[in-house]
């Protein structure tokens, strides 16, 4: 009994006393924000006709779908290219933001209004992986993902310095940027313009108070205690996050296979041949033939496909394993961006694949890019700030700021 008690209180202490996975929950910000931006940019001449008022899908029938789904949109507000114009270009700010890691939890609150607004507002728009970003922006709210790799984490750090040297820190950002969203939700709530369901909306007053709560405990109170009962909170949420990130990830490859296995077309191990000859699928027509003239190469990548996909969730027991088969998978949707000419679903797929990368791998990989950074920045004359590493009981990377 004392030993099952032991043991249960460890695994209490390990979800509720630190944010697991500050790495692999900032690879996933960046991953997520990055594809989203360059989407955004890449589509930046044809945008009017994606989600704008010169789309298909004109905005009387988003109107009418949404009134029966219940999706949220802020593009639904007003009808008028002026808005459709502000929407587009807060949604390419807020995922420039987020990449960078400047004030995390407000930026993943705006990324999702952002995703959720375009993507919602022309439905028939996206190659597949517009459904992963969409799942992924909401999960992305509920992360600590900006302890490591961001501008967050180094104005921490810097904070921190200036605490011990006596110094008194303080911030105006943070209470500038709560107060703005504070005055637009309540601008739409008050005006109506909420007509999805009533999840996003309780959601964004969810967040927008639990900011002011953190920014009162921290600056008003002298006591740790609340502190403590709100870095738990804040620890528990984003573990749960991340298992759920993690889930997604395995009901995602897990369905693909199951689905795949009953196929014709894959049973017979031909099914990789097809969308090689669409001219839809074929940015490089001569490389689709070149790799479907083999029907041995068509059959092993068609065999393949399904095995490893069917595989991977039974492999997070043996890390090993795991870690071969997801590096066979980052390699397959780097070779489908090529050959098939689908760069944002693979970028989508990459990135939710890692949460699975192991910390070491990731560390050496931010080692690789601090030391780039510095040959850069000496060849300007220019001495760059080193990057601040997570603690092993770390702080919140914001502390004290409501953004």
């Amino acid at each position: 009994m004392n030993r099952f008690t032991l043991s249960v209180s460890a695994a209490i202490a390990r979800v509720t006393e630190s944010a697991h996975g500050p790495y692999q929950s900032a690879v996933v910000r960046i991953g997520f924000s990055a594809t989203w931006l360059l989407f955004l940019l890449r589509e930046f001449p044809h945008r009017e006709e994606l989600y704008g008022p010169d789309s298909p899908w004109s905005w009387i029938l988003a109107r009418q779908l949404i009134g029966s789904n219940g999706a949220f949109t802020a593009l639904m507000w007003s009808d008028g290219r002026v808005w459709f114009e502000i929407v587009y270009a807060l949604a390419v700010l807020a995922s420039a933001l987020l990449l960078v890691g400047w004030r995390t939890r407000t930026m993943s609150v705006l990324f999702m209004v952002g995703v959720l607004s375009l993507q919602n507002r022309s439905v028939f728009m996206g190659d597949g992986g517009d459904n992963v970003l969409h799942l992924m922006a909401i999960y992305l709210v509920f992360t600590r993902c900006g302890r490591v790799w961001s501008l967050d984490a180094r104005r921490a750090a810097r904070a921190e310095e200036a605490h011990a040297r006596g110094e008194r820190v303080s911030d105006r950002v943070g209470p500038a940027l709560w107060l703005v969203c504070g005055l637009v939700l309540s601008t739409v709530t008050a005006a109506g313009r909420f007509h999805s369901h009533w999840t996003v909306p309780v959601l964004l007053w969810t967040v927008w108070a639990a900011h002011a709560l953190w920014w009162a405990v921290c600056r008003r109170t002298r006591s740790a205690e609340p502190r403590i009962l709100l870095d738990v909170i804040a620890n528990i949420l984003h573990n749960a996050a991340l298992v759920v990130i993690m889930a997604e990830a395995c009901l995602i490859y897990a369905t693909a296979g199951w689905y795949k296995v009953q196929g014709l077309r894959w049973q017979d191990g031909t099914a990789v041949y097809y969308p090689l000859h669409l001219d839809y699928f074929s940015p490089w027509p001569a490389l689709g033939d070149l790799l479907s003239s083999s029907g041995t190469m068509v059959m092993l990548v068609t065999y393949g496909t399904v095995i490893v996909q069917v595989a991977f969730p039974f492999t997070l027991f043996n890390r090993r394993v795991k870690n071969v088969l997801l590096a066979v998978m980052i390699t397959e949707h780097a070779a489908i961006a090529v050959i098939l000419g689908l760069p944002f679903f693979s970028l989508a797929m990459i990135a939710a694949d890692a949460i699975f990368l192991p910390t070491p791998f990731l560390r050496r990989l931010g080692g690789w890019a601090v030391r780039a950074r510095t040959l850069v920045f000496s060849r300007d004359g220019r001495t760059p700030v080193p990057e601040p590493r997570a603690p092993e009981n770390p702080e919140p990377s914001h502390v004290g700021s409501p953004s």
